[in-house]
């Protein structure tokens, strides 16, 4: 095979030298925090003509492959005629257990060693590992000696090892381009605003912009995003925060494969719902796909590549299960080798959880296409933002003694120091003592066995610190007082900034929903600034399609009570008006439930059926089968606004008739979401709108889409609150909803 690739050295290296079990029993985090910073201060010590952070590349052919190998090694240091190459590794173990360092780390310094006397031509080199203790700092240095040939040996070995793996890589991309040049879109007729968006999208990217679209149920926005993506010919990462969402993206991929697309696609299943065993405890002694995983997990890679494209749950599951691995980190190593990736949104934006293995070069090859882009803005604060609690401390002190007692004493008396109240800079004795902890609990730890409050305890600071790195103008620290404890919690106002730096590194970005409205708000949310390019297309239904009805009937909480029955007769007036079955969404479930007990007494002549908190997918499967076209006995579902029915489900045609909306889905107020107005006010914008109004107006703009899926559907929407009749409110309705009729009584 005549062929190029692309090769990192830590790829190469990790790749081929992996090895071993997936333990999950303690291993330090903090070095993860620690790391960069101990790497510059050894960094430091280096003196004229030394180097460091050195590019590096070379070429090497190996079974008719041209290897490109590139990477950067920590440093170069001349000293008295002699030449070293030097590798820093940052380490929580014991140093006196690193006897001889490890062998991928020595792998990865030959291999800089190795593309280094090549470039410059030397005939020898040492080459030095280092390791440095994340607590100590203290530092073991390992130094060995090589001549250009060994180590051009070493090379040549790893690239063996590595070339059946290269070779089905490279087939498989040849596959895809040849079927790039003949892949049209697959279907034969564009829907209204279609073509148009598919246009934008591949503007987009072909430019390496970031697009912002507003694309109303009916525009077909998963084809839409994704064929322009992949005709193009880069990588693509579909995130999005529904499962639903990611079986749409899956049909797509499967719809462009029978137009003679070839390609590879993978979707990540959470850990805890792909896991074979019971309970998720990655240990070799309780798994046997974590008992040498990395022994097999190679030969996995090269088996599922070779047969397979779309690489969905079932699939990884049974790849999993032949060799015996573990399906998760399976899937996560496969999620750098395929073309298009399929998962949650935290992969990319959570700085605790997201994929770190995607070099910067790999990056700029990847479009991000983001889904249902309204739910990454309280997605992403909630990932920007972390908490510690003093009662989880506190309990833990009965049970340690020494210098862990000693910290947990000083991290408790800060938290409870600090006194409720908002601030805009982070105590520093708290910080102080919350890495205080951090290291006396990593000496600890790996004494203790399986989980333990400690573990879980050290898992919140660690986080803590992590968003602590991040902290700037957007966060605010709230402080608050329940019963005994005091909750000290690292609040982002605005992700705007941390998701614009995510996608910056990216070759383009795709953000796009039906309800991006109003669209300057999400705008500014998601990142967006003036170079990025904006797309708003109207839906592609006709208006008469929707009969929206407006009920002046204040649904404020001081007014629930007394307007309860109004209500009641209401949602039944207009069930037994309309044939078929129907949807009523509420704020809340103690209104929901209140409200499923009263319609119990009504003669609806229908099965009446209730959102239940925390169900499962067959729960959830088994309440939308019930609203099937042309039941003898019509359903009436009630469900909670924002929910998971408000949402990402397609009940198409006679399925569902009609929609309730009940209130405007304001946010409860609270003591984060008033510091959300308060910051936004001084921003200058209408911070009420910000942090209740528009997030709480979304909900609605789900909840009432769930009516008209297609053309062919029709169907009542009633939106009963007397606020939608407001000037403030007229102007925020989606535009096909603006053709209302008024009814029933006004109560205030």
């Amino acid at each position: 095979m005549d062929a190029d690739m692309t090769l990192s050295v830590r790829e190469l290296v990790e790749f081929v030298l992996k090895a071993g079990d997936i333990d999950s029993r303690f291993q330090p985090r903090s070095s993860m925090l620690t790391g960069t910073r101990l790497h510059q201060k050894l960094q430091r010590r280096y003196e004229e003509p030394d180097e460091k952070e050195v590019h590096l590349k070379g070429r090497k052919v190996v079974d008719g492959i041209s290897y490109q190998i590139e990477g950067r090694c920590d440093g170069i240091i001349h000293r008295e005629g002699k030449i070293m190459v030097e590798e820093i590794k940052s380490t929580a173990r014991s140093l006196d257990d690193l006897e001889e360092g490890m062998g991928v780390h020595w792998a990865q310094a030959e291999c800089y060693a190795s593309l280094l006397t090549e470039e410059r031509g030397w005939d020898a080199i040492h080459v030095r590992l280092t390791y440095i203790h994340t607590g100590t700092e203290e530092t073991k240095s390992f130094t060995r000696e090589y001549d250009r040939e060994e180590l051009q040996g070493i090379m040549i070995g790893l690239l063996q090892l590595y070339t059946p793996f290269a070779e089905v890589r490279l087939r498989n991309e040849e596959n895809l381009e040849a079927s790039l040049s003949r892949l049209s879109f697959p279907f034969e007729t564009f829907r209204k605003g279609q073509r148009q968006l598919v246009g934008a999208v591949y503007k987009t990217v072909t430019e390496r912009k970031t697009l912002f679209a507003n694309a109303p149920t009916g525009t077909g926005k998963t084809i839409s995003t994704l064929f322009p993506v992949v005709k193009e010919g880069g990588r693509w990462f579909y995130a999005t925060a529904k499962t639903i969402s990611r079986t749409v993206a899956e049909d797509a991929v499967k719809l462009m494969e029978e137009g003679g697309l070839s390609t590879r696609a993978l979707t990540i299943t959470a850990k805890d719902k792909i896991c074979f065993k019971d309970q998720t405890i990655c240990q070799p002694d309780h798994c046997e796909f974590a008992c040498g995983h990395y022994d097999r997990v190679n030969g996995a890679i090269l088996d599922i590549l070779q047969k397979e494209t779309l690489m969905t749950r079932p699939v990884i599951e049974e790849y999993a299960k032949a060799h015996r691995v573990c399906p998760f980190e399976f899937s996560i190593d496969l999620s750098y080798l395929v073309e298009g990736v399929i998962g949650d949104y935290n992969y990319l934006f959570d700085p605790r959880t997201s994929l770190k293995r995607f070099s910067d070069s790999s990056k700029k090859q990847t479009t991000l296409l983001i889904d249902e882009a309204h739910n990454l803005v309280p997605r992403g604060r909630d990932m920007h933002s972390a908490s510690l609690t003093s009662t989880v401390f506190t309990s833990l002190a009965t049970h340690v003694k020494g210098e862990l007692s000693t910290a947990i004493r000083t991290l408790t008396e800060a938290l409870e120091g600090v006194g409720p109240g908002t601030y805009e800079e982070v105590d520093s004795g708290v910080t102080d003592g919350v890495r205080a902890f951090v290291d006396a609990a990593e000496k600890e730890l790996p004494h203790m066995e399986g989980e333990s409050p400690l573990l879980e305890a050290y898992f919140e600071s660690t986080q803590f610190l992590r968003i602590l790195q991040l902290y700037s103008k957007e966060h605010r620290t709230l402080v608050t007082q329940h019963g005994a404890g005091i909750t000290f919690k690292l609040v982002c106002l605005d992700p705007a900034a941390f998701l614009r730096q995510v996608t910056a590194g990216y070759k383009a970005a795709v953000f796009f929903s039906a309800t991006l409205h109003p669209f300057s708000y999400y705008f500014h949310q998601l990142g967006g600034e003036a170079e990025d390019y904006r797309f708003v297309i109207p839906t592609p239904f006709d208006h008469s399609q929707w009969q929206v009805e407006i009920q002046p009937l204040s649904i404020r909480f001081r007014d629930r009570d007394r307007h309860f029955p109004h209500l009641m007769e209401s949602i039944v007036n207009l069930f037994n008006r309309v044939d078929g079955n129907g949807l009523v969404f509420f704020p809340s479930y103690a209104f929901m439930r209140k409200a499923f007990h009263a319609l119990e007494g009504y003669d609806l002549s229908a099965k009446l059926i209730m959102q239940e908190p925390m169900m499962s997918e067959k729960e959830r499967e088994e309440f939308l089968a019930e609203f099937q076209a042309g039941r003898k006995e019509p359903v009436l579902g009630l469900a909670v606004l924002g929910g998971i029915f408000s949402e990402g489900i397609d009940l198409k045609g006679e399925r569902l008739n009609q929609v309730v909306v009940v209130g405007v889905g304001l946010p409860q107020p609270d003591e984060e979401r008033e510091l959300m107005k308060s910051y936004f006010n001084s921003l200058g914008v209408n911070g009420f709108a910000y942090a209740y109004t528009y997030p709480g107006l979304n909900k609605v703009f789900q909840s009432g889409g769930r009516l008209i899926r297609t053309e062919e559907d029709r169907g009542v929407l009633r939106l009963i609150d007397d606020r939608y009749l407001s000037g403030e409110y007229q102007k925020l309705l989606l535009e096909e909803w603006r053709h209302f009729t008024v009814v029933g009584g006004s109560w205030t």
